[in-house]
């Protein structure tokens, strides 16, 4: 039995439209689009503003320092100044469960909820920002805990061996409830409202704005603060952003019965079977350490996180090799496709972000050959062919979007891609999943990216920054960070990313920035 479930793709998509009773006879009735919101401030026209980005945050103190709080108190020194906030998901950590979410999201940032200086009065299902925060749900926020585990990991007399090591993370008595927790959160969760009165009553006051014509939910700081949809997009100093719940279209595909694919299983079973070795080796060598000796907490921490990306892996070669129905959330890449050409069709829009989960390029050493990352990348690429055939030719210089950001690989990593034959070339690639939990190495594979992921093939991307877990023993770094993006006024806008560092090093903070880069 794995310790976790991931949800299929079908449910994920079902139970999520129930919760926002998605276009509902009374929703199409007052013609509301559910994927849209505007923001109430006043600055939302000024061409020139920054925002802030972190993400795979999740987690809680475990070792007398607390990483995502660290970084929080960082980011308050740019509240003043920056419009909003994106975070590319897990939210929560491990199962997305409601027990942690006190621990693990409102307490470390509580200065930017109202009522945060009383934390613990605060129900999760209640929030409200000061400054706008964006959100889209990783793959932690929807998983599931099988009952047994968590009767299991609330028994003190417990062996720690039973649950293979993950009896210290941070697991309740259950898990998401297939995201629950992060819609009751985050989202407009209108299934509670049961009296049709009071669901109209409702939506008159809270989608009462317009958004590119259509009648759209309106955001307000410090009042209502929830999220139309698990997708949507909103508009900022004539930018479109476009959030994307990647946990939907990120299915592997299984491998064809050719000489090719049979190949590929060879490979992925050999990594199978050395997958399932280190993961016995970790954990003899957990059960040989104390964790309350400060050294020996710190390297439990760092088993605790590869055994989690041991068992993702298996996850991620097991949807590779078994057969099933290949399923796609075509209507949220649909709607994806159809807001971009309607984006470049409006002359008021100077460019285009998308932030989500999962990255499509990346070099962090668990995540840059997977199953998922290919299949997002694939997705895509799809996407943005289609959109850019009905767009027509895009002004010089220019790619059907400026930025893509994403969190998912733990680590700050920005890239570049170059001509990859598809209409995802010459865009900006960034991962700001560093912002909390454990963090990750570059791939020794090297810094550049080719088409095939298996073979030395074209060229077609380079990491030019990459920001993750490096040295070993005492000179061990962890490098958490977080990004402030200031965007620069003119019809082609220039982004300047601004990368800061909370690096835990011999157990001390330093706290610094790297050279701001413009894109």
């Amino acid at each position: 039995m794995n310790f976790v479930s991931d949800p299929d793709i079908t449910v994920k998509i079902d139970k999520m439209k129930r919760r926002v009773r998605w276009q509902e006879a009374c929703i199409k009735e007052k013609a509301i689009a559910q994927t849209k919101l505007v923001i109430n401030d006043e600055n939302t026209d000024n061409p020139n503003f920054s925002f802030l980005v972190i993400g795979d945050s999740g987690c809680g103190s475990h070792l007398k320092h607390h990483p995502q709080r660290k970084i929080a108190e960082m980011m308050l020194q740019h509240q003043q100044e920056c419009s909003l906030i994106l975070h590319t998901g897990d939210v929560v950590y491990q199962v997305g469960s409601r027990e942690y979410y006190h621990d693990n999201f409102i307490s470390p940032y509580r200065e930017f909820l109202v009522g945060g200086e009383n934390p613990k009065q605060l129900e999760y299902e209640c929030l409200t920002f000061k400054l706008p925060f964006f959100l889209v749900p990783g793959n932690h926020d929807y998983y599931d805990l099988p009952l047994i585990y968590g009767i299991l990991a609330q028994a003190t007399w417990l062996p720690r061996r039973l649950l293979r090591g993950r009896i210290d993370l941070d697991v309740g008595w259950h898990g998401s409830d297939c995201g629950d927790a992060y819609a009751r959160a985050f989202l407009d969760y209108l299934v509670d409202i049961k009296s049709q009165t009071n669901l109209e009553r409702h939506l008159d006051t809270h989608y009462t704005t317009k958004h590119t014509g259509d009648r759209c939910l309106h955001y307000q700081p410090g009042k209502f603060t929830r999220l139309p949809n698990r997708y949507y997009t909103f508009r900022y100093g004539g930018i479109d952003f476009f959030a994307i719940d990647s946990n939907t279209f990120n299915q592997p595909s299984y491998i064809p019965d050719t000489e090719a694919g049979k190949t590929k299983r060879v490979q992925l079973l050999a990594r199978q079977s050395e997958l399932e070795e280190r993961e016995n080796k970790i954990q003899s060598a957990m059960d040989r350490l104390a964790r309350h000796n400060p050294e020996d907490a710190e390297q439990l921490d760092d088993y605790y996180a590869k055994l989690e990306h041991i068992e993702e892996s298996q996850r991620d070669i097991e949807k590779q090799l078994n057969k099933h129905q290949e399923i796609t959330d075509w209507e949220q890449l649909e709607w994806l496709k159809a807001s971009l050409i309607a984006s470049w069709q409006d002359k008021t829009v100077r460019g285009r972000i998308i932030f989500l989960h999962h990255p499509p390029y990346v070099t962090e050493t668990t995540k840059w050959n997977q199953g998922q990352t290919l299949a997002i990348r694939d997705r895509l690429r799809q996407v943005f062919d289609d959109a850019v055939k009905n767009i027509g030719a895009l002004p010089e210089g220019r790619s059907v979007v400026d930025i893509v950001i994403s969190g998912h690989a733990h680590c700050m990593e920005y890239l570049y891609t170059k001509d990859t034959g598809y209409a995802d070339s010459h865009i900006n690639w960034i991962v700001c999943g560093g912002s909390g939990h454990s963090l990750r190495r570059q791939r020794r594979e090297g810094k550049v990216l080719f088409q095939d992921a298996d073979l030395d093939s074209q060229p077609i991307g380079q990491s030019n920054l990459y920001l993750g877990r490096n040295g070993s023993g005492k000179d061990k770094k962890r490098p958490y960070s977080f990004l402030r993006i200031d965007v620069q006024a003119g019809n082609k806008p220039q982004f300047t990313v601004k990368p800061y560092v909370a690096e835990w090093h011999q157990r001390q903070w330093n706290e610094y920035a790297l050279d701001p880069f413009t894109i």
